[in-house]
């Protein structure tokens, strides 16, 4: 079992930045990637980026450029520095484990509010 916590969500005006941050507890070893999902209202959840173990990046294109994944050295945590938000940024972002087990770990999501 993984859990995962996400803080660092929160109203911003555009253009402005903000930083996601997701702690990983419990089974960290079988994680082999992490990343951020969004899921704005009315609209599919959609990947954000995601980053493996080896540090291999894949970014969706709208926020390619703004955006960058990172996870910490213990593997156990993942970071989303978000530049330049727009308002269509605006969604609550979830943090994604995927395990070497083929299993998937969401964590209870943030809001993050971009004003125009």
């Amino acid at each position: 079992q993984v859990h995962l916590v996400e803080s660092g969500g929160g109203l911003v005006q555009a253009g402005g930045s903000l930083r996601l941050f997701c702690l990983a507890t419990g089974n960290i070893d079988s994680i082999s990637v992490m990343g951020w999902y969004r899921q704005a209202p009315g609209k599919q959840r959609e990947l954000v980026a995601h980053i493996t173990t080896a540090g291999t990046t894949n970014y969706n294109l709208e926020v390619k450029g703004r955006f960058f994944v990172s996870r910490g050295a213990a593997g156990n945590t993942v970071s989303l520095q978000m530049n330049s938000l727009k308002p269509e940024d605006t969604a609550i972002y979830y943090c994604k484990g995927f395990t070497k087990e083929f299993s998937d770990y969401w964590g209870q999501g943030t809001q993050v509010t971009v004003s125009s």
